[in-house]
């Protein structure tokens, strides 16, 4: 993962360091990387998070120069992929609201608000797969 994290950081969250992005990251989260001519262009993670059977897809960046041309959707379909593989049940996202059309198009709806986290931009929760829980949005509204 740590191979990820200048992308993450240069698309995501340029507000915080390399260092502080490591903290951040779940010890069980599978990683996918999209290249082009060997440089990473699309990243993404996914890890269980929630009630069992709940997987979580996050740090999900596309270089703008590979945005529109099927990196960021293979790379989500490799992390959707995986995490079915595995047993997940529901896979959900705290999607940026540009991001939507990219989520919809691999099955995702809306479950929540529209929120704000701070330094970040708005965002909406969006899930695939079994029923959602409201007291479950609740608990992700916060980032």
């Amino acid at each position: 993962m740590e191979q990820t994290r200048g992308l993450r950081q240069a698309i995501l969250r340029p507000h915080q360091t390399i260092e502080e992005m490591g903290e951040s990251e779940p010890p069980e989260a599978f990683a996918v990387g999209a290249f082009d001519d060997e440089k990473l262009v699309a990243v993404g993670l996914i890890g269980p998070e929630g009630e069992p059977g709940a997987w979580r897809v996050r740090g999900m960046a596309t270089a703008p120069v590979a945005r529109r041309r099927g990196a960021g959707s293979a790379v989500l379909d490799a992390l959707l992929e995986h995490a079915e593989d595995e047993g997940a049940t529901r896979i959900w996202a705290s999607v940026r609201t540009p991001a939507r059309s990219l989520y919809e198009r691999a099955g995702f709806r809306v479950v929540s608000e529209e929120f704000e986290p701070p330094d970040i931009g708005p965002h909406v929760i969006m899930s695939r797969g079994s029923a959602w829980s409201r007291s479950t949005v609740a608990e992700c509204d916060s980032g």
